[in-house]
């Protein structure tokens, strides 16, 4: 029965596969289509695989968003130069050692 599934779903399923639980998380994309219209689960599909997340979670809002009339894209955001970050974060986990006492007791190992 899989051969003959439409190609957006034998896509999904081929990205879906290489996760773990996601021969369960196909099935119950598949038995969407027991509650809702084939074309719209197959529209979240591709909306799905268009934008790069192939989840169920994903499929379920977009399918849910489809049926309820929402838009489906969100528009890019462009913040203001005022959230802009004057200074970028410096990953330094040596600045750890600066907190801990000399010849202090360790609380955690």
């Amino acid at each position: 029965p899989f051969v003959e599934m439409p190609e957006p779903f034998r896509m999904l399923q081929a990205k879906i596969l290489r996760q773990p639980g996601g021969d369960r998380e196909m099935v119950d994309i598949l038995s969407l289509v027991l509650h809702h219209d084939e074309q719209a689960v197959l529209c979240a599909v591709e909306l799905a695989l268009e934008a790069g997340v192939p989840t169920k979670t994903h499929v379920l809002n977009l399918l849910h968003r489809l049926l309820d009339g929402k838009p489906t894209d969100q528009p890019d955001v462009n913040p203001p130069a005022a959230l802009t970050l004057s200074k970028e974060p410096e990953a330094n986990v040596a600045r750890y050692d600066g907190l801990r006492t000399p010849g202090g007791t360790r609380h955690a190992s």
